[in-house]
Protein backbone atom coordinates (compact mmCIF):
# COMPACT_ATOMS: atom_id res chain seq x y z
CA UNK A 1 0.00 0.00 0.00
CA UNK A 2 1.25 3.40 -0.45
CA UNK A 3 0.74 6.74 1.37
CA UNK A 4 0.50 9.52 -0.90
CA UNK A 5 1.28 12.52 1.25
CA UNK A 6 1.44 16.01 0.52
CA UNK A 7 5.16 18.01 1.18
CA UNK A 8 5.99 19.56 4.62
CA UNK A 9 4.01 18.18 7.56
CA UNK A 10 1.52 15.66 5.63
CA UNK A 11 4.85 13.77 4.58
CA UNK A 12 6.35 13.70 8.13
CA UNK A 13 3.29 12.74 9.27
CA UNK A 14 2.95 10.30 6.77
CA UNK A 15 6.82 8.46 7.44
CA UNK A 16 6.53 8.49 10.79
CA UNK A 17 3.29 6.68 10.24
CA UNK A 18 4.94 4.39 8.28
CA UNK A 19 7.37 3.27 10.57
CA UNK A 20 4.68 1.03 12.84
CA UNK A 21 1.95 0.65 10.02
CA UNK A 22 2.81 -2.70 9.33
CA UNK A 23 2.89 -4.37 12.06
CA UNK A 24 0.09 -2.63 14.01
CA UNK A 25 -2.35 -3.53 10.20
CA UNK A 26 -0.97 -7.00 10.35
CA UNK A 27 -2.19 -7.50 14.05
CA UNK A 28 -5.17 -6.25 13.03
CA UNK A 29 -5.94 -7.74 10.28
CA UNK A 30 -8.30 -11.02 10.75
CA UNK A 31 -6.61 -12.61 7.73
CA UNK A 32 -3.37 -12.42 8.74
CA UNK A 33 -1.89 -10.22 6.06
CA UNK A 34 1.15 -8.52 5.48
CA UNK A 35 1.10 -5.05 4.35
CA UNK A 36 4.08 -3.30 3.06
CA UNK A 37 3.99 0.07 3.24
CA UNK A 38 5.16 2.64 1.08
CA UNK A 39 5.82 6.90 1.30
CA UNK A 40 5.28 9.28 -1.96
CA UNK A 41 6.11 12.92 -0.66
CA UNK A 42 3.77 14.68 -4.13
CA UNK A 43 1.72 17.75 -4.27
CA UNK A 44 -1.37 16.70 -5.48
CA UNK A 45 -3.35 18.78 -3.95
CA UNK A 46 -1.59 21.66 -5.82
CA UNK A 47 -4.42 24.03 -7.70
CA UNK A 48 -7.25 22.24 -6.21
CA UNK A 49 -9.50 21.80 -3.35
CA UNK A 50 -12.61 20.09 -4.21
CA UNK A 51 -12.64 16.32 -3.50
CA UNK A 52 -13.82 14.42 -6.14
CA UNK A 53 -11.39 16.60 -8.19
CA UNK A 54 -8.57 15.02 -5.36
CA UNK A 55 -9.95 11.55 -5.49
CA UNK A 56 -9.78 11.39 -9.34
CA UNK A 57 -6.26 12.17 -9.06
CA UNK A 58 -5.50 9.95 -6.48
CA UNK A 59 -6.75 7.08 -8.30
CA UNK A 60 -5.23 7.85 -11.66
CA UNK A 61 -1.87 8.21 -9.92
CA UNK A 62 -2.70 4.36 -7.86
CA UNK A 63 -3.86 3.06 -12.00
CA UNK A 64 -0.63 4.78 -13.42
CA UNK A 65 1.77 3.40 -10.56
CA UNK A 66 -0.03 -0.04 -10.40
CA UNK A 67 -0.49 0.74 -6.66
CA UNK A 68 -2.61 -1.46 -4.66
CA UNK A 69 -4.68 0.94 -1.47
CA UNK A 70 -2.96 4.37 -1.48
CA UNK A 71 -4.69 6.86 1.51
CA UNK A 72 -3.55 10.13 0.52
CA UNK A 73 -3.07 13.01 3.27
CA UNK A 74 -3.06 16.46 2.77
CA UNK A 75 -3.18 19.56 5.40
CA UNK A 76 -5.19 21.23 3.42
CA UNK A 77 -8.72 22.30 4.94
CA UNK A 78 -11.07 20.32 2.91
CA UNK A 79 -15.17 21.30 2.09
CA UNK A 80 -17.71 19.19 1.03
CA UNK A 81 -22.03 20.28 0.70
CA UNK A 82 -21.00 23.07 3.41
CA UNK A 83 -19.31 20.66 5.57
CA UNK A 84 -15.39 20.02 6.50
CA UNK A 85 -14.43 16.71 4.79
CA UNK A 86 -12.75 14.54 7.37
CA UNK A 87 -12.06 11.58 5.19
CA UNK A 88 -13.47 9.96 1.53
CA UNK A 89 -13.30 6.39 0.78
CA UNK A 90 -13.69 5.14 -2.42
CA UNK A 91 -13.74 0.83 -1.79
CA UNK A 92 -13.92 -0.43 -5.20
CA UNK A 93 -11.10 1.92 -6.59
CA UNK A 94 -8.93 1.58 -3.21
CA UNK A 95 -8.48 5.21 -2.57
CA UNK A 96 -8.65 7.68 0.14
CA UNK A 97 -8.31 11.00 0.93
CA UNK A 98 -7.55 11.99 4.41
CA UNK A 99 -7.57 15.92 5.62
CA UNK A 100 -5.30 16.15 8.73
CA UNK A 101 -6.66 19.64 10.05
CA UNK A 102 -10.43 17.98 11.54
CA UNK A 103 -8.15 15.71 13.51
CA UNK A 104 -7.67 18.96 15.56
CA UNK A 105 -4.24 20.45 16.49
CA UNK A 106 -3.11 17.91 19.53
CA UNK A 107 -1.84 14.46 19.24
CA UNK A 108 -1.91 14.51 15.43
CA UNK A 109 0.43 12.27 15.10
CA UNK A 110 -1.77 9.64 16.87
CA UNK A 111 -4.66 10.90 15.54
CA UNK A 112 -3.61 10.43 12.04
CA UNK A 113 -2.04 6.81 12.22
CA UNK A 114 -5.06 5.61 13.73
CA UNK A 115 -7.23 7.19 10.91
CA UNK A 116 -5.00 5.98 8.14
CA UNK A 117 -5.17 2.53 9.95
CA UNK A 118 -9.04 2.22 9.64
CA UNK A 119 -9.18 3.95 6.39
CA UNK A 120 -6.89 0.80 5.25
CA UNK A 121 -8.53 -1.99 6.82
CA UNK A 122 -11.74 -0.68 5.51
CA UNK A 123 -10.12 -0.71 1.82
CA UNK A 124 -8.33 -3.98 2.45
CA UNK A 125 -11.89 -6.11 4.12
CA UNK A 126 -14.17 -7.83 1.89
CA UNK A 127 -17.41 -5.59 0.90
CA UNK A 128 -20.65 -7.33 0.82
CA UNK A 129 -22.52 -5.99 -1.95
CA UNK A 130 -25.93 -4.66 -1.75
CA UNK A 131 -29.28 -4.76 -3.69
CA UNK A 132 -28.29 -2.00 -6.19
CA UNK A 133 -24.97 -3.24 -6.66
CA UNK A 134 -21.76 -1.15 -5.00
CA UNK A 135 -20.19 -2.11 -2.07
CA UNK A 136 -21.70 -1.71 1.62
CA UNK A 137 -19.15 -0.21 3.88
CA UNK A 138 -18.96 -0.67 7.75
CA UNK A 139 -18.41 2.67 9.85
CA UNK A 140 -14.91 3.53 10.59
CA UNK A 141 -13.92 3.42 14.43
CA UNK A 142 -10.64 5.12 15.75
CA UNK A 143 -10.75 9.07 15.80
CA UNK A 144 -14.28 9.32 13.69
CA UNK A 145 -16.42 8.21 17.00
CA UNK A 146 -17.10 8.78 20.33
CA UNK A 147 -19.43 10.56 22.28
CA UNK A 148 -17.66 13.72 22.31
CA UNK A 149 -15.84 13.80 18.79
CA UNK A 150 -18.22 15.71 16.17
CA UNK A 151 -17.39 13.80 13.31
CA UNK A 152 -20.67 11.91 11.28
CA UNK A 153 -21.09 10.55 8.01
CA UNK A 154 -21.70 12.70 5.29
CA UNK A 155 -23.42 13.34 2.11
CA UNK A 156 -21.72 11.76 -1.01
CA UNK A 157 -22.93 13.25 -4.63
CA UNK A 158 -24.27 11.05 -7.01
CA UNK A 159 -21.25 11.18 -9.11
CA UNK A 160 -18.71 10.91 -6.76
CA UNK A 161 -16.27 8.14 -6.84
CA UNK A 162 -16.50 8.02 -2.98
CA UNK A 163 -18.66 5.65 -1.08
CA UNK A 164 -18.39 6.60 2.20
CA UNK A 165 -17.15 9.99 3.95
CA UNK A 166 -16.97 11.42 7.03
CA UNK A 167 -17.44 15.13 7.86
CA UNK A 168 -16.59 17.53 10.69
CA UNK A 169 -19.85 20.20 11.60
CA UNK A 170 -21.39 22.70 14.52
CA UNK A 171 -18.68 24.59 16.50
CA UNK A 172 -16.86 21.99 18.23
CA UNK A 173 -15.94 20.52 14.62
CA UNK A 174 -14.97 24.54 13.35
CA UNK A 175 -13.04 24.63 16.60
CA UNK A 176 -11.21 20.79 15.60
CA UNK A 177 -10.01 22.62 11.98
CA UNK A 178 -9.07 25.70 13.23
CA UNK A 179 -6.79 24.48 15.63
CA UNK A 180 -5.50 21.70 12.63
CA UNK A 181 -4.89 24.56 10.58
CA UNK A 182 -3.01 26.83 13.22
CA UNK A 183 -0.92 23.25 13.90
CA UNK A 184 0.15 22.92 10.48
CA UNK A 185 1.26 26.58 9.89
CA UNK A 186 3.70 26.01 13.15
CA UNK A 187 3.26 29.35 14.55
CA UNK A 188 6.65 29.24 16.63
CA UNK A 189 8.39 29.56 13.10
CA UNK A 190 7.10 32.96 12.99
CA UNK A 191 9.75 34.16 15.88
CA UNK A 192 12.88 33.44 13.74
CA UNK A 193 11.16 34.76 10.70
CA UNK A 194 10.85 37.92 12.69
CA UNK A 195 14.73 38.41 12.57
CA UNK A 196 14.21 42.82 11.71
CA UNK A 197 11.46 43.29 13.80
CA UNK A 198 12.65 41.71 16.72
CA UNK A 199 15.94 43.44 16.26
CA UNK A 200 14.10 46.68 16.30
CA UNK A 201 12.29 45.71 19.39
CA UNK A 202 15.37 44.29 21.27
CA UNK A 203 17.18 47.83 20.39
CA UNK A 204 13.98 50.31 21.37
CA UNK A 205 13.27 47.60 24.90
CA UNK A 206 17.24 48.45 25.51
CA UNK A 207 16.71 52.22 25.07
CA UNK A 208 13.68 52.56 26.90
CA UNK A 209 14.75 50.85 30.20
CA UNK A 210 17.30 53.27 31.00
CA UNK A 211 14.51 56.14 30.26
CA UNK A 212 13.78 58.27 33.11
CA UNK A 213 10.62 58.98 31.38
CA UNK A 214 9.77 55.56 31.37
CA UNK A 215 10.84 54.21 34.73
CA UNK A 216 7.83 57.47 35.97
CA UNK A 217 5.33 55.74 33.88
CA UNK A 218 5.73 52.18 34.38
CA UNK A 219 5.42 53.08 38.11
CA UNK A 220 2.72 55.24 37.81
CA UNK A 221 0.63 53.22 35.88
CA UNK A 222 -1.72 50.90 37.45
CA UNK A 223 -2.18 46.44 36.75
CA UNK A 224 -5.19 47.22 34.45
CA UNK A 225 -2.86 50.16 32.44
CA UNK A 226 -0.63 47.68 31.70
CA UNK A 227 -2.50 44.83 30.09
CA UNK A 228 -4.18 47.56 28.09
CA UNK A 229 -0.76 48.14 27.00
CA UNK A 230 -0.06 44.93 26.79
CA UNK A 231 -3.65 44.32 24.83
CA UNK A 232 -2.91 47.00 22.05
CA UNK A 233 0.53 46.65 20.89
CA UNK A 234 0.10 43.06 20.44
CA UNK A 235 -2.76 43.40 18.64
CA UNK A 236 -1.19 46.53 16.65
CA UNK A 237 1.57 44.16 15.98
CA UNK A 238 -0.70 41.72 14.41
CA UNK A 239 -2.77 43.96 12.36
CA UNK A 240 0.40 45.29 11.25
CA UNK A 241 1.86 41.83 10.02
CA UNK A 242 -1.31 41.38 8.51
CA UNK A 243 -1.54 44.13 6.64
CA UNK A 244 2.03 44.75 5.52
CA UNK A 245 2.44 41.45 4.09
CA UNK A 246 -1.04 41.34 2.48
CA UNK A 247 -2.43 38.11 4.63
CA UNK A 248 -6.03 38.47 4.70
CA UNK A 249 -8.02 36.66 2.41
CA UNK A 250 -10.36 37.95 0.25
CA UNK A 251 -13.79 35.97 -0.73
CA UNK A 252 -12.94 35.33 -4.14
CA UNK A 253 -17.36 34.30 -4.63
CA UNK A 254 -20.16 36.26 -2.99
CA UNK A 255 -21.58 33.25 -1.77
CA UNK A 256 -21.97 31.87 1.71
CA UNK A 257 -19.64 29.12 1.42
CA UNK A 258 -17.00 31.16 0.40
CA UNK A 259 -17.42 33.24 2.65
CA UNK A 260 -17.47 30.62 5.97
CA UNK A 261 -14.27 29.22 4.32
CA UNK A 262 -12.40 33.22 4.23
CA UNK A 263 -13.49 33.73 7.81
CA UNK A 264 -12.00 29.95 8.65
CA UNK A 265 -8.38 30.83 6.54
CA UNK A 266 -8.76 34.74 8.31
CA UNK A 267 -9.32 33.16 11.39
CA UNK A 268 -6.32 30.88 11.49
CA UNK A 269 -4.33 33.43 10.13
CA UNK A 270 -5.40 36.13 13.25
CA UNK A 271 -4.40 33.03 15.75
CA UNK A 272 -1.16 31.65 13.69
CA UNK A 273 0.50 35.25 13.77
CA UNK A 274 -1.42 35.86 17.44
CA UNK A 275 0.79 33.40 19.15
CA UNK A 276 3.61 34.01 17.22
CA UNK A 277 3.50 37.94 18.20
CA UNK A 278 2.85 36.53 21.88
CA UNK A 279 5.99 34.32 22.13
CA UNK A 280 8.28 37.22 21.14
CA UNK A 281 6.36 39.42 23.89
CA UNK A 282 6.79 36.91 26.66
CA UNK A 283 10.63 36.56 25.43
CA UNK A 284 11.36 40.22 25.20
CA UNK A 285 9.99 40.36 28.68
CA UNK A 286 11.86 37.93 29.91
CA UNK A 287 15.15 39.79 28.05
CA UNK A 288 14.21 43.16 29.60
CA UNK A 289 13.90 42.11 32.94
CA UNK A 290 17.56 40.72 32.52
CA UNK A 291 18.65 43.57 31.21
CA UNK A 292 16.98 46.08 33.82
CA UNK A 293 18.44 43.74 36.53
CA UNK A 294 21.96 43.98 35.22
CA UNK A 295 21.71 47.49 34.18
CA UNK A 296 19.55 49.83 36.79
CA UNK A 297 21.21 51.33 39.89
CA UNK A 298 18.43 51.36 42.64
CA UNK A 299 19.83 54.49 44.35
CA UNK A 300 18.98 56.42 40.77
CA UNK A 301 16.01 54.71 39.94
CA UNK A 302 14.47 55.99 43.85
CA UNK A 303 16.36 59.84 43.20
CA UNK A 304 13.80 59.67 39.88
CA UNK A 305 10.90 58.16 40.69
CA UNK A 306 10.86 58.60 44.38
CA UNK A 307 9.68 54.83 44.47
CA UNK A 308 12.07 52.18 46.08
CA UNK A 309 13.99 49.87 43.62
CA UNK A 310 12.36 46.22 44.67
CA UNK A 311 11.22 43.11 42.53
CA UNK A 312 7.64 44.72 42.03
CA UNK A 313 9.46 47.56 40.35
CA UNK A 314 11.49 45.50 37.94
CA UNK A 315 8.91 43.27 36.96
CA UNK A 316 6.60 46.18 36.04
CA UNK A 317 9.34 47.89 33.95
CA UNK A 318 10.14 45.07 31.92
CA UNK A 319 6.11 44.66 31.07
CA UNK A 320 5.52 48.22 30.35
CA UNK A 321 8.75 48.09 28.33
CA UNK A 322 8.36 44.93 26.40
CA UNK A 323 4.80 47.05 24.94
CA UNK A 324 6.68 50.00 24.35
CA UNK A 325 9.33 47.35 22.38
CA UNK A 326 6.43 45.80 20.52
CA UNK A 327 5.50 48.88 18.73
CA UNK A 328 8.92 49.54 18.27
CA UNK A 329 8.90 45.93 16.40
CA UNK A 330 5.91 46.41 14.28
CA UNK A 331 7.29 49.43 12.56
CA UNK A 332 10.60 47.10 12.16
CA UNK A 333 8.45 44.21 10.89
CA UNK A 334 8.25 47.31 7.47
CA UNK A 335 11.77 46.36 7.16
CA UNK A 336 10.79 42.03 6.67
CA UNK A 337 10.24 41.40 2.56
CA UNK A 338 6.35 40.20 2.39
CA UNK A 339 8.23 36.17 1.46
CA UNK A 340 10.03 35.69 5.05
CA UNK A 341 6.43 36.53 6.61
CA UNK A 342 4.63 34.08 4.96
CA UNK A 343 6.98 31.63 4.87
CA UNK A 344 7.00 32.12 8.42
CA UNK A 345 3.11 32.25 9.17
CA UNK A 346 1.89 29.16 7.22
CA UNK A 347 2.32 25.81 5.90
CA UNK A 348 3.82 25.07 2.37
CA UNK A 349 0.32 23.62 1.44
CA UNK A 350 -1.30 27.10 2.04
CA UNK A 351 1.69 29.16 0.69
CA UNK A 352 1.10 27.23 -2.92
CA UNK A 353 -2.61 27.75 -1.99
CA UNK A 354 -2.52 31.38 -1.58
CA UNK A 355 -0.04 31.82 -4.73
CA UNK A 356 -2.56 30.10 -6.72
CA UNK A 357 -5.50 32.27 -5.71
CA UNK A 358 -3.07 35.73 -6.18
CA UNK A 359 -2.83 34.22 -9.67
CA UNK A 360 -6.36 33.78 -10.63
CA UNK A 361 -6.94 37.04 -9.54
Amino acid sequence: MTLLADPDTPTEIAQRIARVLPDRLADRSDQGRRFDVQVVSEPFTAGAEEPPTLMHRIMDRRSERNWDIVVALTDLPLHSHGRKLVVDLSHEHGVALLSLPPLGGFRLQTKARRAVEEAVLSLAAPQATGAEGPPESQPLRGPFTGRLVPIHPGQIGEEEIADLRYVASGPRGYLRVLLGMVRANRPWRLVPGLSKALAAALATGAVATVNSTIWNLATSLSTPRLVIATVGSVALMIGWLIVDANLWHRPTEASPEERKRAALYNTSTIVTVGIGVIVCYVGLIVINLVWALFILNDRVFASTTRTPLHATEYWTLAWFVASVATVGGALGSGLESDEAIRAAAYSKREQERRNVLQDDD
